[in-house]
């Protein structure tokens, strides 16, 4: 498969990091992620040149590595291969931090850093890693599944080590940075646009957000809805919706303990409500189905072995399944 890609607009784009033949293993691996940390920073010194205002995004994947094998020495007191490599990240995320200062554009510059959804809870046995306050991890519908670690950076704007535990949506990103950047005009108004603006929970002196609910799917399957503290696991197709298990995410963070009888009551047609608009508007705005076409197609340079998976992942999937 490939791993690597490299293009510019206008110009084709290549795989880089490997050659014909050569064997991927951890220290490919290493090198790539040090050469990804290496071009932000390079990036970033060259949009900082031009003065005028840039976007930046980084995917740095340094952390999916170490569980797949052991060190020979470890620095964190739990021994995980999971931390050992975060605490590397954090060194990495410094550096950038740092060379925004010495460019002096740190407090002209939002930084946003997040994870991605859910932990990879199939680790936790050698990374150190355990699921203590939220249940789940990458693929679950629950908390664990969801949730990320995020944090927002723009000095004399945003007060230094403010906590928010409002509902903030990975969507609302769009809405927001679109405010910062004075790029509202760039906003659709011809559909509905998720993103809720939520300029004023992050700058200093405010802090309550804009959004109070979230919709949370499985695969095309809507799996859970979130109003304020409470949320509501979906029945399934076939299900009696009466037995619809309702959770306090205040009180039970892990949901193991459906207050069903008390919130059912009152609130469960309220949901009912919420799910029967939610499901109007997307007729009105149906989804858009996934992409299909030639894996890597307009990769100038494809290894032979690469070519070679294409055709298998093709004949695959021309074969019937039935």
């Amino acid at each position: 498969m490939v791993t690597v890609v490299e293009g510019k607009r206008g110009q084709t784009v290549r795989e880089v990091h490997m050659k014909q033949g050569e064997r991927w293993n951890q220290k490919k691996y290493d090198d790539m992620n040090e050469r990804f940390q290496q071009q932000a920073l390079e990036h970033l010194r060259k949009l900082a040149a031009q003065d005028k205002p840039f976007f930046l995004q980084y995917w740095p994947v340094i952390p999916l590595y170490n569980p797949r094998t052991t060190r020979d020495h470890y620095t964190t007191p739990n021994g995980g291969t999971y931390v050992e490599s975060m605490k590397q990240l954090d060194g990495w995320i410094g550096e950038i931090l740092n060379e925004m200062d010495k460019l002096g554009i740190a407090e002209n510059t939002v930084v946003v850093i997040m994870g991605d959804n859910g932990h990879f809870t199939k680790y936790s046995p050698g990374s150190g890693f355990t699921a203590m306050i939220y249940r789940g991890g990458k693929a679950d519908t629950t908390e664990g599944g969801v949730r990320v670690d995020a944090f927002v950076r723009w000095p004399g704007m945003i007060e230094a080590d403010s906590i928010v535990g409002d509902i903030v949506h990975v969507t609302d990103l769009f809405t927001s940075l679109g405010r910062f950047g004075g790029a509202t005009d760039k906003i659709p108004t011809d559909r509905i646009i998720d993103g809720v603006d939520q300029t004023a929970l992050m700058l200093l002196g405010e802090t309550h957000g804009r959004r109070d609910y979230v919709f949370i799917y499985s695969n095309k399957t809507l799996a859970a809805v979130v109003k304020e503290q409470y949320k509501l696991s979906v029945p399934g197709p076939g299900q009696n919706p009466i037995f619809a298990k309702f959770y306090d995410l205040f009180r039970d963070t892990r949901e193991e303990y459906p207050v069903s009888t008390q919130i059912g009551a009152w609130g469960g047609q309220e949901f009912v409500r919420m799910i029967q608009r939610h499901m109007m508007r997307k007729q009105q705005y149906p989804d858009e189905g996934p992409a299909r076409g030639r894996p890597y197609d307009g990769i100038e340079n494809l290894r032979p072995e690469t070519k070679a998976a294409v055709e298998a992942f093709l004949f695959k999937q021309s074969t019937p399944t039935k």
